[in-house]
């Protein structure tokens, strides 16, 4: 692989990795390793997963989210189902906060999040789990914020690529 291919070569453990370092810089000391993984997977995974994906798609908005799960669910809602609605209401209220808040009321969509975590805790079989998504959804205004100030940190970032120069021919 050559030196611009690497550079610009992105897989999911990279992916990541970006996200904790990006998240732990916004965090205080001491936040939880378990949430701050959690919340960098969310991240990265809806990073890499397109709005056109036929399964699973990230959403476009928060409207996307409303239809999905509140207006015209398709299926049953299941722990897994809600846990991915409180995921995704937590991207769109937190990392794209600034695109979403003309057009959406960000609290009650952040209500909406908290709530699926918490309905997804209600009915998880494991207890370790249920714990888990318990405190997503009554921490999930911190993490929110965390995503938001990452957001517009990394909009506000100038990143410029530098290519290496080719080997001139002798």
């Amino acid at each position: 692989m050559g030196p611009l291919r690497e550079l610009l070569s992105v897989d999911e453990r990279r992916t990541l990795e970006f996200f904790v370092t990006g998240l732990k810089d916004v965090c205080d000391e001491g936040v939880d390793a378990d949430e701050l993984l959690y919340n960098a997977s969310v991240l990265a995974h809806y990073s890499l997963v397109s709005t056109d994906s036929t399964t699973c798609p990230a959403p476009a908005t928060l409207a996307t989210v409303f239809d999905q799960f509140v207006r015209e669910p398709d299926a049953v809602l299941t722990a897994s189902l809600m846990e991915e609605a409180g995921a995704q209401c937590l991207l769109m209220t937190g990392f794209f906060e600034n695109q979403m808040r003309d057009r959406h009321n960000i609290r009650w969509y952040a209500g909406l999040g908290a709530s699926f975590f918490a309905r997804a805790a209600d009915q998880s079989l494991s207890v370790r789990r249920a714990q888990f998504l318990h405190t997503m959804a009554r921490r999930f205004e911190v993490w929110r914020c965390r995503h938001a100030r990452l957001g517009r940190e990394l909009r506000d970032t100038p990143y410029l690529l530098h290519v290496p120069e080719p080997p001139r021919p002798m």
